[in-house]
C-alpha cells in the first residue's frame, strides 16, 4: 500500500510591500518573509518531507520583481532532493505570462509550475490534481474537474487548489467558491488547499495551512505549515501543524476604566518574555473609559515601549476619555484657552451633536491637555 509524506503550505506572498509599517518594519517583514522557503525546506528535510506543496500565492502580485523571482527559486534549489510543487494563485494567477516564463526559464529541476488542471504523478503511487489559478477571477469552480480525474488504481488522490470554500470574503463570487464536498466528490484522499491566511480544518480530508509567515492582526499567532501523512488510499490523512513563522503577532483587547493602574495593566498583557519582544508585532486595542491623565499615561508608555518590538501600536477608536473640571483647570484657569476647552468639552457632551461631532471635539479637547501638560513638564 502507497504511503506518502509531504509538507502543504500556501499564500507565502513574496514580495509584499507591508505599506501600512514604517520603513524598518517593513524590511524586517520583507526580510522574513523572502527567508521562509528555507525555513519550509529545513522542516521538510527534518520531518522526511520529500514533496512541498504550495497552494497558490506564492508571490505577492503578478509581477514581482526579478530579485524576488531569483531569489526564491534559488532557495527552493538549495532544497534538493525536496520537490516543489507549485500552482498559481489569484495573486500571481497565470494570467501573469512574464512571471511564469521567468519562473519556468529559471527553475531547477526540482521545481514543478502545475500550470494547466491535469494529473501529474509526483511519486510511485502518488498523483496529483492541481486546480491552478489561470486567471485571477475564473468565474467557476476550479476543481470540478477533479472528481472525473482518471488515476491508476490503487493511487493516491490529492488535490491542490486556491480559493475560498466558505464566505471568506462578503465579495467573493459564489460561482468561484470550491465546494465544501470536493474532496469527498473527487475522491480524494486529500485536498491541499490555498487562500485563506489562517489556519482552518474544512473537514478530515480538506484544510487549509495559512500563511507560514503571518501578515496581518486578523489572523494572530505565528505561521505555521501542515506536516500530512496519507498512509494509503482511502485512509484518512494524519495532519500536524508546524510552526514556521519568525514573527508573532497579537491583538490585544484591554478593558479600561477610571482609577486603573495603566501601566500595569499594559504590562501584564505584554508577552512575558522580553528576548522575544523584537519578534513580536502587537496591537492594544483600548476599550471603555478613561481620564484625561490615564490617556496620556497610555499613550506615553506605548511610546517608550514600541522601540523594544517589531511594531508596538495602539488602537483608541473605541475609548472614550472622560474629561473633568480640574482637567480644565490644568490647561487655564482664565482666558481664551480656557474658553475654547470650555467650548470643547461642552461640544464633546453634547447630545444635540452627531456623534463624529462629539469625538472631533474630544479629540481635540484631549490633544489640547496633553500639549498644554507636556509643555508644563
Amino acid at each position: 500500500m502507497t504511503s506518502l509524506r509531504l509538507l502543504h503550505t500556501s499564500d507565502l506572498h513574496l514580495g509584499k510591500r507591508f505599506g501600512q509599517f514604517d520603513e524598518e518594519t517593513r524590511a524586517a517583514l520583507q526580510q522574513a518573509r523572502m527567508g521562509i522557503l528555507s525555513r519550509l525546506a529545513g522542516i521538510a528535510t527534518a520531518e522526511g518531507a520529500g514533496h512541498v506543496l504550495i497552494a497558490g500565492d506564492l508571490f505577492d502580485t503578478e509581477t514581482p520583481s526579478a530579485r524576488v523571482i531569483r531569489q526564491a527559486l534559488a532557495a527552493m534549489a538549495a532544497a534538493d532532493p525536496v520537490q516543489w510543487w507549485i500552482i498559481p494563485g489569484n495573486h500571481d494567477s497565470g494570467a501573469a505570462e512574464p512571471l511564469w516564463a521567468e519562473m519556468a526559464r529559471h527553475a531547477p529541476q526540482n521545481v514543478h509550475l502545475l500550470m494547466q488542471p491535469t494529473p501529474v504523478e509526483i511519486a510511485p503511487g502518488a498523483t496529483l490534481l492541481p486546480a491552478p489559478c489561470e486567471r485571477r477571477f475564473a468565474g467557476q469552480d476550479r476543481t470540478i474537474w477533479m472528481d472525473s480525474a482518471e488515476t491508476p488504481e490503487g493511487h493516491l488522490r490529492i488535490g491542490l487548489a486556491h480559493g475560498a470554500v466558505l464566505d471568506f470574503d462578503r465579495d467573493q463570487n459564489g460561482a468561484e467558491t470550491i465546494a465544501t464536498n470536493r474532496a469527498s466528490s473527487a475522491q480524494l484522499d486529500y485536498l491541499a488547499l490555498g487562500d485563506w491566511h489562517g489556519d482552518f480544518t474544512l473537514n478530515g480530508h480538506s484544510r487549509y495551512p495559512g500563511t507560514p509567515e503571518r501578515d496581518r492582526f486578523k489572523h494572530p499567532g505565528r505561521g505555521s505549515c501542515l506536516l500530512v501523512d496519507l498512509p494509503g488510499p482511502g485512509q484518512p490523512p494524519q495532519l500536524r501543524p508546524v510552526e514556521v513563522g519568525q514573527y508573532h503577532w497579537q491583538d490585544l483587547t484591554l478593558e479600561l476604566a477610571p482609577g486603573q493602574d495603566i501601566g500595569a495593566l499594559i504590562r501584564e498583557a505584554l508577552p512575558d518574555d522580553p528576548q522575544d519582544w523584537p519578534n513580536c508585532l502587537i496591537r492594544i486595542r483600548a476599550r471603555g473609559w478613561v481620564t484625561a491623565d490615564q490617556h496620556m499615561q497610555l499613550s506615553g508608555f506605548v511610546a517608550e515601549q514600541a522601540p523594544a518590538f517589531c511594531h508596538l501600536s495602539l488602537d483608541g477608536d473605541d475609548l472614550r476619555i472622560e474629561h473633568r473640571a480640574e482637567d480644565l483647570d490644568q490647561i487655564a484657569t482664565t482666558g481664551a484657552l480656557r474658553a475654547a476647552a470650555e467650548l470643547l468639552m461642552a461640544e464633546s457632551q453634547s447630545s444635540a451633536l452627531a456623534e463624529e461631532a462629539r469625538d472631533v471635539a474630544a479629540a481635540a479637547l484631549n490633544r489640547l491637555y496633553a500639549a498644554v501638560r507636556e509643555g508644563a513638564g
